[in-house]
């Protein structure tokens, strides 16, 4: 009996391993499909301030001083928008549209242009 319930156990806990290898995560599709998209802040942008990131919609990251967002994105059509937090003067957010192609990267800075907040294509910086 005791050998019976080791081997059930055993099987269980190795049926997860198992499914997860085979099934691969939306994030190493894309960077298998898509691009690298980093997005980073101007050095001027603000101590205080937050550059919200959504990309078609989708909230992804708040980034914050000294930091920057860098992950994979799908190939094809995307929107990204910025915007700057918090937003006491109710300012909208930029919007860009940008197309990914498959083993590309793509770099922007945030920056602040005629009172608002837009995504400026930059080269690469570690």
């Amino acid at each position: 009996m005791r050998l019976r319930y080791n081997a059930i156990t055993a099987v269980f806990l190795i049926l997860p391993l198992i499914c997860g290898i085979f099934v691969v995560s939306p994030e190493i599709q894309a960077s298998h499909n898509g691009g690298r998209l980093i997005v980073q802040r101007a050095p001027n942008f603000g101590t205080d301030l937050v550059v919200h990131l959504s990309i078609d919609g989708r909230e992804f990251a708040d980034i914050v001083r000294d930091r920057r967002y860098e992950g994979f994105i799908s190939a094809g059509h995307h929107v990204l928008s910025v915007i700057a937090l918090p937003n006491i003067e109710l300012r909208r957010p930029s919007s860009m549209r940008l197309t990914v192609q498959r083993g590309h990267t793509y770099v922007f800075t945030a920056v602040w242009e005629s009172d608002r907040v837009v995504l400026r294509r930059s080269a690469f910086r570690r």
